[in-house]
């Protein structure tokens, strides 16, 4: 689970539908568009994310960085 803290950094990006980058505990990176927060079929905190059209859902524990791609009045980059 993630600090309320980090939360609000994904809740901020869900707000605005930002094109965004994760970087993943494992390494992998995934650009993407935020849309909302949900969980799981296992009850799991997620982000939903559209990639090229497509809605995926990205477990919240399994993300290392996340990154706005654009420029925005909120941040840029936050590491969790």
């Amino acid at each position: 689970m993630i600090s309320c803290s980090d939360y609000d950094y994904i809740e901020i990006v869900c707000l605005f539908n930002y094109p965004i980058q994760l970087t993943l505990k494992n390494g992998n990176t995934i650009t993407a568009i935020a849309l909302d927060t949900a969980r799981n079929d296992a009850r799991e905190e997620c982000i939903k994310i559209n990639i090229r059209g497509k809605d995926t859902l990205v477990i919240l524990d399994s993300i290392a960085k996340l990154r706005i791609t654009v420029d925005n009045p909120h941040f840029v980059e936050v590491v969790f």
